[in-house]
């Protein structure tokens, strides 16, 4: 059943959850009364960054608490083969430790072993909605062709993925509810991923003319890496004006409100099921989405803050203060599988290079708590191109060994429009920050810095700014 030593879990991930598209985070427009209700009763955290902006590293990252780097997920499986992921996780050390687990929903942390090979018990994989959807007579949620702007989805929204995942969900909440030991369960949503479906009444919450625009939706690229030049003309969205942008953000955000409904839904059967005392709830997202910011879709080799903050919020009753904020830097995957081995109970393996989020949670910081966080980035079904990733409350220093670096100034340009990499007035922001870089990718293991040449780079200011 769950207690203060022994809590329940309820961990919900999203997937390219933007962090300024919630009500919390000061968005002018979106509705997220869920997610915003979660925060007022728990801890929001208002600097978590994910380990890596792609989806099976982050995932991989957020069951074993390593780096990408470390585990060897180094991008999403469908492109270049990699290693197979088989790390200890935090899933498995509950299990052992008498929990029952459930998985609902996205998988992307392996692609021949499911989330029975972690430690799961109950799984409902995403595929049964489809299986569902198309047994049911229902029409095809996302049609063939140029689809990535999104739809609308014409059924009602009980029949829709989020709403069918979180009812599957709910109902494995009543399952535990009758048994004596803990439990884990995990709903892992694909929104708001796009393309961006939305149902009726939420296709209609949001009019594009009336969605003011990203503070870095013009962004001429000036000094700045190649490669997004060339993502841009990838996808086809060369000279695309807020109009087109506008389009594609309106289906977003009423995607983000369908997904606040159906976990509001879940999260109202958990204080049905008097359960709501005894869990841990924990919403995040596995990293953002560009959405027109920087004139740019989806992510892939850049470090904006659009794809590496991420909404993060814990409540626990009892033990995490009601209604805190905390400013912390937090590795939120690595972080995350830290706090889940030390909310249980279980010694924190040594190997985990994540720090437990619990002393935050209950309204102490430790002194000795990060200052800044990293991101890596190693490439994708685009092809590869390596970043890495520094970032303080101030400064972010994105390292491209094979490009330009980026350096901005977050205080005085906090939609990372000028790149201030070249300018001499940087120079010794920029220098200290390669050494600072370099020196904890060198203490992670990190094999990018396992060699002369990219020492030269970091270390010795071997680097072109043009």
């Amino acid at each position: 059943m769950g207690d203060a030593t022994r809590p329940n879990i309820l961990l919900i991930q999203s997937d390219q959850h933007r962090y300024d598209c919630t009500g919390r985070s000061g968005h002018p427009l979106v509705r997220t009364p869920t997610l915003d209700a979660l925060a007022a009763e728990g801890v929001w955290f208002s600097n978590a960054f994910t380990p890596s902006p792609i989806c099976g590293p982050a995932r991989q990252s957020l069951l074993c608490g390593l780096w990408p780097e470390q585990h060897g997920g180094l991008w999403n499986h469908g492109g270049l083969p990699l290693p197979p992921f088989d790390r200890d996780t935090w899933t498995e050390a509950l299990r052992d430790a008498g929990y029952r687990l459930g998985h609902v929903g996205k998988w992307q942390e392996h692609p021949t072993r499911g989330p029975e090979a972690f430690g799961f018990h109950d799984v409902t994989p995403a595929a049964a909605y489809a299986a569902w959807r198309r047994d049911g007579g229902l029409p095809e949620a996302r049609p063939e062709g140029w689809r990535w702007f999104g739809g609308v989805d014409p059924v009602a929204p009980e029949q829709t993925r989020p709403f069918w995942l979180a009812a599957r969900a709910a109902e494995l909440l009543e399952r535990y509810a009758g048994r004596p030991e803990p439990w884990h369960l995990r709903l892992n949503l694909d929104e708001p991923h796009l393309p961006c479906f939305p149902a009726e009444p939420f296709a209609s919450l949001y009019r594009p003319e009336e969605i003011p625009p990203w503070g870095n939706a013009v962004d001429a690229l000036e000094a700045k890496p190649f490669i997004q030049r060339q993502q841009r003309a990838s996808w086809g969205i060369q000279g695309y004006t807020w109009r087109e942008w506008s389009v594609y953000v309106a289906r977003y955000l009423a995607v983000v409100t369908q997904i606040d409904a159906a976990i509001g839904m879940l999260l109202d059967a958990l204080e049905r099921l008097g359960l709501a005392g005894s869990t841990l709830v924990v919403y995040t997202t596995d990293h953002g989405d560009a959405g027109g910011s920087h004139g740019l879709i989806d992510k892939h080799y850049t470090m904006y803050d659009e794809l590496v903050r991420v909404p993060l919020i814990a409540r626990w009753p009892g033990v995490a203060l009601a209604g805190a904020a905390s400013d912390a830097m937090v590795t939120q995957a690595l972080d995350l599988a830290a706090t889940m081995y030390d909310a249980a109970g279980l010694p924190v393996p040594a190997a985990c290079q994540g720090r437990s989020l619990l002393p935050i949670l209950r309204g102490a910081t430790p002194s000795d708590w990060r200052q800044e966080v990293i991101a890596t980035y190693s490439g994708a079904q685009f092809g590869l191109f390596v970043q890495r990733m520094l970032r303080d409350r101030h400064w972010k220093y994105v390292w491209n060994p094979t490009d330009v670096d980026e350096l901005y100034d977050l205080a005085s340009d906090p939609y990372e429009l000028a790149n201030r990499a070249p300018d001499p007035d940087c120079a010794q922001v920029l220098s200290a920050m390669r050494v600072r870089l370099y020196e904890r990718l060198l203490a992670q293991g990190d094999p990018l810095v396992g060699n002369e040449w990219m020492r030269r780079q970091l270390l010795d200011g071997h680097k072109l700014a043009r």
